[in-house]
């Protein structure tokens, strides 16, 4: 184990928010780590391989303090989000992996073309994944104070990753926040759906594309995705209409919100009108109204935004060509 012997002083200035100083002993964080990844049966090797001369990474702190400088609207993010070449280009790797899109989502009981969508969104189908190193920018966070319970649980994931040799060390790259591969997956979403389709004893989110489409599939499928439901549809609301009833994880019946005068745009959707229903409005009051349905939500589960979440569903009914 590679022993520092002195205490690191950090300081950043983040832009629009006063200077942040850190006096933390990053050798005895890391003995720490050392330690508890030994009890958990993590091999020597690996510790070895991940931690020796491991460094904090002051970009890291400083993107994790960084807040919003100002509002993106629905309207922009959408426009940024769903271009029409992304569009073009996912119905372009659709057609490419067809058979092994089905083959998937027969398997786990989805519609395939929700795979593709993303792929194109998180990691415009592969081509970006993240240049930073996942154990270090995961250890950064960890050591830090402001969430270190939780990146020390998602360290000690991706040590577990490297032992099992899913991949190799100097290969681990992700965001700065940890998400990795093709699916960006946090350590810990690794260890609970990443998949090993290709059965060659490696769950390889990072290259191996049955991998990382059957992975996909496994978290929305197991977040309670149910195949064939469509996701909702954009809707008219009555004048004087109580948007108070808006939010996803405020449901009702869909007769329900039918009686309050809430009306399909155009044709609506073939679903039960006894299924559970939300109403969203992403862009605010003024701006454009959907009700949705189980899928929708369980889309949430994979990331908690609305304009995620939409961007998703539209790029999706573009690849289905609905």
């Amino acid at each position: 184990m590679a022993r520092f012997g002195f205490v690191i002083s950090l300081v950043l200035l983040v832009t629009g928010s006063p200077a942040v100083a850190q006096d933390v002993e990053w050798d005895a964080f890391l003995e720490g780590v050392y330690a508890e990844g030994r009890a958990d049966g993590i091999s020597e090797a690996t510790l070895a391989a991940a931690l020796s001369g491991l460094q904090p990474i002051p970009r890291v702190i400083e993107l994790d303090r960084r807040q919003p400088e100002g509002t993106v609207t629905f309207d922009d993010y959408m426009e940024s989000r769903v271009p029409a070449e992304l569009v073009a280009t996912a119905q372009q790797r659709y057609a490419q992996h067809e058979p092994l899109l089905v083959a998937i989502a027969d398997h786990h009981g989805l519609d395939p073309e929700f795979i593709i969508a993303l792929w194109g969104l998180e990691t415009r189908f592969g081509s970006y994944t993240g240049g930073f190193d996942v154990i270090a920018s995961v250890a950064t966070l960890a050591w830090d104070q402001r969430r270190s319970d939780f990146f020390r649980a998602e360290l000690m994931h991706a040590l577990r990753i490297l032992d099992e040799g899913h991949i190799g060390r100097n290969d681990m790259k992700g965001s700065w926040a940890g998400a990795m591969g093709q699916s960006q997956f946090m350590p810990s979403s690794f260890a609970t759906y990443a998949v090993d389709w290709d059965l060659d004893g490696r769950r390889d989110i990072w290259t191996t594309k049955g991998d990382v489409f059957a992975s996909a599939a496994n978290y929305l499928s197991r977040s309670g995705w149910r195949a064939g439901l469509p996701w909702g549809g954009p809707v008219s609301l009555p004048a004087g209409f109580d948007t108070s009833l808006e939010g996803n994880r405020k449901t009702m019946p869909l007769t329900d919100w039918l009686a309050l005068g809430v009306a399909w745009i155009g044709e609506g959707p073939e679903v039960a009108l006894d299924e559970e229903t939300s109403l969203v409005m992403p862009g605010g009051e003024d701006g454009p109204a959907w009700l949705v349905f189980n899928n929708y939500r369980t889309i949430l589960k994979w990331n908690h935004s609305n304009y995620f979440a939409m961007s998703v569903v539209t790029l999706a009914d573009a690849i289905a060509g609905r």
